[in-house]
């Protein structure tokens, strides 16, 4: 299985393996209440943040983006100023006031979880679900976390679907903590220590 820091041209696939990936999860999919609507709304969330992280190099696919890793470095932010001044806006208008009102509040209770020391920050992880099941996100992680390693540095991330913790602790998380989202779906956090450490 080859992997590779994704380009522009991938954005729309990858958006696509999130949307899918995502359909269903327990905190994002409520978070659009419209099933026939939640394709189209939630997608416009991914796009916007695959855009916005991929000016680190640091949105990793399978090299057929049979899944999706958005990843961000040390120092980063997931928005740029301007991006998160009109988050709001943006929000309103691909899902109407409800749904920007629910993004908004948990992009606030996740932020309030990160933590101060400098890490690597996987904001989203997914496989297609045409191909869910084949090893293809696990490999991915694998591979980004060994990168990562190189540079001798600890990741965050916050696990909204307990299915997946196995996982995570598999290639060396831990929960470190837990917090309620505003629609009362518990999210735990997970660190992994930097390498060597």
């Amino acid at each position: 299985m080859a992997f590779r820091v994704s380009t522009p041209a991938d954005v729309e696939a990858i958006v696509d393996v999130l949307t899918t990936a995502f359909f269903d999860d327990p905190l994002w999919g409520p978070a659009f209440p419209d099933r026939a609507e939640r394709p189209r709304q939630a997608a416009a969330l991914w796009r916007l943040l695959v855009r916005s992280a991929q000016r680190y190099d640091w949105v990793w696919v399978t090299d057929g983006v049979e899944a999706a890793a958005v990843w961000i470095p040390p120092g980063g932010v997931e928005l740029t100023g301007a991006e998160a001044d009109d988050l709001e806006r943006y929000l309103t208008d691909a899902g109407g006031p409800a749904v920007a009102t629910e993004i908004l509040a948990i992009f606030a209770t996740f932020e309030s979880a990160h933590p101060a020391a400098p890490h690597y920050y996987l904001s989203l992880l997914g496989t297609h679900a045409a191909h869910r099941g084949r090893g293809h996100g696990a490999a991915l992680l694998k591979h980004c976390l060994a990168v990562v390693d190189e540079q001798r540095m600890p990741v965050h991330l916050e696990s909204c679907n307990p299915a997946n913790d196995p996982l995570y602790r598999r290639v060396g998380f831990e929960p470190s903590g837990r917090f309620v989202a505003p629609s009362g779906h518990v999210v735990t956090t997970m660190w992994r220590p930097a390498a060597g450490i």
